[in-house]
């Protein structure tokens, strides 16, 4: 029985195979960042207040600390038109127009404007060191803890619990209240370590000690996410595997346990700015914060709520500049959670 053969005349046509490259979580979740609107809305806020905290010299129209007693309280028209409280002199009130101004004046005639620009470095500032302290304290003692367990995890955590334990906002009153009422100041403090500690919060415009105490706190809750984290991944195959061939403990928590827990780490920190922000600005609110004429929202919130009734723009401005900050830093940490999510991977 003979077989037919294929006739040699039919080519086989050249078949064109498509390189399909994989798409890694990182850019997938990029990319659905980027298609998140009110995700990349508060980015571009936050970018702006970057930008005007960093060339506050050059936007300001005014120095924060520019005084003009004759201009106290004045206000432009568009400021007197929003307002129905405020009348301008001219049609039988009390208010002084001044179209410099462009947001009005405060009681000491300094331009609230200029005061608002300024005072975005004071909440950026915060917005930075919170995050830092939190991730190089609060990440390295949670990786270190959920990777070795036994005694190390429970010494660590011990050490957590204890600070857990005082309320952010107290913790930093007390230690205001230690140093900036404890007589540091005084010719026969000087040369101790509190004098110093004292000299170095009144250069940075009382800056310090919030950052000392927002340091101190910050990172408690992030080294128990980071514990968490690690504890589910130590088990996985990779670990495993980095175990068997004899990769040293150091390299599998950078190289391994540390990349894969990223996503919820920056996602946490990011929703956790504006809660650094709001313990500057209510410790600003009370007169804790920083030091006048040092320009901070809430001090500016303070100073207007006095006089609310009869120049709401005073503390309103500033409110709204704070309101705004912490929502762009609340859409972001949304858009992140959700871009970084790996069950939300493929799916736009």
């Amino acid at each position: 029985m003979s077989v037919a053969q294929p006739s040699s005349s039919r080519s086989i046509p050249n078949l064109q195979v498509k390189e399909v490259k994989g798409e890694s979580l990182w850019a997938d979740s990029f990319r659905r960042l980027r298609r998140n609107r009110m995700a990349m809305l508060g980015l571009i806020i936050i970018i702006m207040f970057i930008f005007v905290a960093i060339f506050a010299d050059f936007v300001a129209p005014y120095s924060y600390r520019q005084q003009n007693l004759v201009m106290n309280n004045a206000a432009p028209s568009w400021v007197i038109g929003i307002f129905p409280v405020m009348q301008a002199k001219e049609d039988g009130g009390y208010v002084t127009v001044n179209e410099e101004y462009g947001l009005g004046a405060d009681a000491l005639g300094r331009d609230l404007l200029s005061r608002i620009i300024y005072g975005t470095r004071i909440s950026l500032a915060v917005a930075l060191v919170g995050p830092l302290v939190a991730i190089s304290v609060g990440l390295t003692l949670g990786v270190i803890a959920g990777y070795f367990g036994g005694w190390v995890d429970n010494a660590i955590m011990r050490v957590v619990d204890i600070v857990y334990a005082f309320p952010t906002l107290l913790f930093i009153i007390l230690i205001m209240a230690f140093f900036r009422g404890g007589g540091f100041s005084n010719v026969e403090a000087q040369g101790s370590l509190g004098a110093a500690l004292y000299n170095l919060d009144v250069s940075t415009g009382g800056m310090f000690f919030i950052f000392i105490g927002v340091g101190l706190t910050s990172w408690v809750g992030l080294a128990r996410l980071a514990r968490g984290q690690v504890l589910s991944v130590r088990e996985k195959e990779y670990m495993t595997a980095a175990e068997s061939i004899g990769a040293k403990g150091s390299t599998i928590m950078i190289r391994h346990a540390l990349p894969n827990i990223l996503g919820p780490i920056i996602v946490a920190e990011t929703l956790a700015i504006p809660t650094y922000i709001r313990y500057e600005a209510f410790l600003s609110f009370i007169g804790l914060g920083v030091v006048p004429p040092t320009p901070s929202w809430g001090a500016m919130i303070s100073e207007g709520s006095r006089a609310i009734a009869t120049y709401p723009n005073q503390a309103l401005f500033p409110a709204f500049a704070l309101f705004l900050l912490m929502f762009a830093f609340n859409f972001l940490g949304d858009g992140l959670r959700d871009a970084l999510d790996p069950r939300m991977r493929g799916v736009d």
